[in-house]
């Protein structure tokens, strides 16, 4: 049987947002696919998302938007990257 994926309280993760954009730092090639808030003392204050995906052709940015649509429950169509499709910080547009 598949493990259950725990996600921080929604809550928690939609105060990171500012002006509709969540910022995330992603880590592709891990263990398994999981969300984790920032330590307390931590001043970037960036979202720690980890996929199994490789980083090739945006199999893990799909899998970051995917992961992301259901710990927010918010539609996977409603998503979008807008800046960092390349690099390990993006940018996720979400509606208010």
């Amino acid at each position: 049987m598949a493990k259950k994926t725990r996600f921080p309280p929604r809550d928690d993760m939609l105060a990171l947002a500012s002006g509709g954009e969540l910022t995330v730092k992603v880590v592709p090639n891990a263990g398994e696919n999981s969300i984790v808030l920032p330590k307390a003392n931590d001043s970037v204050g960036l979202l720690l998302v980890r996929v199994t995906a490789t980083p090739e052709n945006g199999k893990a940015n799909q899998a970051v938007l995917k992961l992301l649509s259901k710990a927010l429950g918010i539609p996977r169509t409603s998503l979008a990257i807008v800046r960092g499709g390349n690099a390990r910080t993006k940018v996720i547009a979400i509606p208010d």
